[in-house]
Protein backbone atom coordinates (compact mmCIF):
# COMPACT_ATOMS: atom_id res chain seq x y z
CA UNK A 1 0.00 0.00 0.00
CA UNK A 2 1.35 3.40 -0.95
CA UNK A 3 2.36 5.83 1.78
CA UNK A 4 1.85 9.56 1.30
CA UNK A 5 3.58 12.50 2.98
CA UNK A 6 2.34 16.07 2.56
CA UNK A 7 4.32 19.26 2.97
CA UNK A 8 3.99 22.95 2.18
CA UNK A 9 1.18 24.05 4.46
CA UNK A 10 1.39 27.17 6.59
CA UNK A 11 -0.03 30.58 7.37
CA UNK A 12 -0.67 33.03 4.55
CA UNK A 13 -2.62 36.24 4.12
CA UNK A 14 -5.73 36.38 1.99
CA UNK A 15 -4.79 36.77 -1.66
CA UNK A 16 -1.54 34.90 -1.18
CA UNK A 17 -0.32 31.59 -2.55
CA UNK A 18 0.93 28.27 -1.27
CA UNK A 19 2.06 25.09 -2.98
CA UNK A 20 1.40 21.77 -1.32
CA UNK A 21 3.45 18.72 -2.18
CA UNK A 22 2.62 15.06 -1.70
CA UNK A 23 5.40 12.51 -1.93
CA UNK A 24 4.47 8.90 -2.57
CA UNK A 25 6.42 5.83 -1.46
CA UNK A 26 5.98 4.12 -4.84
CA UNK A 27 5.57 5.02 -8.47
CA UNK A 28 2.48 7.18 -8.95
CA UNK A 29 2.28 6.19 -12.59
CA UNK A 30 0.64 3.02 -11.29
CA UNK A 31 -1.82 4.85 -9.08
CA UNK A 32 -5.29 5.26 -10.55
CA UNK A 33 -6.28 8.54 -8.92
CA UNK A 34 -4.48 11.06 -6.76
CA UNK A 35 -6.29 13.86 -5.05
CA UNK A 36 -6.28 16.59 -2.47
CA UNK A 37 -9.04 16.75 0.10
CA UNK A 38 -9.57 19.24 2.90
CA UNK A 39 -11.41 19.36 6.18
CA UNK A 40 -12.25 22.56 8.00
CA UNK A 41 -13.27 22.57 11.68
CA UNK A 42 -16.83 21.36 12.08
CA UNK A 43 -17.17 20.46 8.41
CA UNK A 44 -17.04 17.26 6.42
CA UNK A 45 -13.96 16.37 4.43
CA UNK A 46 -14.34 17.38 0.80
CA UNK A 47 -12.51 16.52 -2.38
CA UNK A 48 -10.76 19.67 -3.63
CA UNK A 49 -9.02 18.36 -6.72
CA UNK A 50 -8.07 15.09 -8.29
CA UNK A 51 -5.96 13.89 -11.20
CA UNK A 52 -6.27 10.54 -12.92
CA UNK A 53 -3.61 8.46 -14.65
CA UNK A 54 -4.89 9.70 -18.02
CA UNK A 55 -4.28 13.27 -16.87
CA UNK A 56 -7.94 14.23 -16.54
CA UNK A 57 -8.66 16.73 -13.80
CA UNK A 58 -11.55 17.58 -11.54
CA UNK A 59 -11.98 20.49 -9.14
CA UNK A 60 -14.60 21.46 -6.62
CA UNK A 61 -16.36 24.59 -7.87
CA UNK A 62 -15.14 26.79 -5.00
CA UNK A 63 -11.47 26.46 -6.06
CA UNK A 64 -11.83 26.31 -9.83
CA UNK A 65 -9.57 28.90 -11.47
CA UNK A 66 -7.53 29.39 -8.28
CA UNK A 67 -6.08 25.94 -7.56
CA UNK A 68 -4.12 23.70 -9.89
CA UNK A 69 -3.32 20.04 -9.31
CA UNK A 70 -0.40 18.47 -11.13
CA UNK A 71 1.76 15.38 -10.95
CA UNK A 72 5.43 14.66 -11.59
CA UNK A 73 5.73 10.93 -12.22
CA UNK A 74 9.53 11.10 -12.21
CA UNK A 75 9.49 12.45 -8.64
CA UNK A 76 6.47 10.43 -7.48
CA UNK A 77 4.97 13.69 -6.33
CA UNK A 78 1.64 15.44 -6.70
CA UNK A 79 1.27 19.18 -6.19
CA UNK A 80 -1.54 21.55 -5.37
CA UNK A 81 -0.80 25.13 -6.35
CA UNK A 82 -3.17 27.41 -4.47
CA UNK A 83 -3.50 31.03 -5.58
CA UNK A 84 -5.78 33.88 -4.49
CA UNK A 85 -6.32 32.15 -1.18
CA UNK A 86 -9.36 33.06 0.91
CA UNK A 87 -10.02 32.65 4.64
CA UNK A 88 -12.59 29.98 3.76
CA UNK A 89 -9.77 27.88 2.31
CA UNK A 90 -8.47 27.37 5.85
CA UNK A 91 -8.44 23.64 6.57
CA UNK A 92 -6.27 20.59 7.00
CA UNK A 93 -5.36 19.42 3.52
CA UNK A 94 -4.92 15.71 2.89
CA UNK A 95 -3.27 14.00 -0.01
CA UNK A 96 -4.94 10.75 -1.00
CA UNK A 97 -4.60 8.03 -3.60
CA UNK A 98 -6.63 5.21 -5.07
CA UNK A 99 -4.35 2.45 -6.29
CA UNK A 100 -5.12 0.43 -9.38
CA UNK A 101 -7.47 -2.39 -8.40
CA UNK A 102 -8.49 -0.70 -5.16
CA UNK A 103 -11.76 1.04 -4.31
CA UNK A 104 -10.70 3.14 -1.31
CA UNK A 105 -8.58 6.20 -0.64
CA UNK A 106 -5.21 5.88 1.11
CA UNK A 107 -4.54 9.03 3.13
CA UNK A 108 -1.57 11.11 4.12
CA UNK A 109 -1.29 12.66 7.58
CA UNK A 110 -2.49 16.09 6.48
CA UNK A 111 -0.99 19.56 6.47
CA UNK A 112 -2.57 22.69 7.95
CA UNK A 113 -3.35 25.66 5.73
CA UNK A 114 -4.45 28.84 7.47
CA UNK A 115 -5.50 31.93 5.53
CA UNK A 116 -5.79 35.14 7.53
CA UNK A 117 -8.06 37.99 6.51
Amino acid sequence: QVQLVESGGGLVQAGGSLRLSCGASKSISNINVMGWHRQAPGKQRELVARINTDGSLKYVESVRGRFTISRDNAKNTVYLQMNSLKPEDTAVYYCAAVEIGASFWVWGQGTQVTVSS
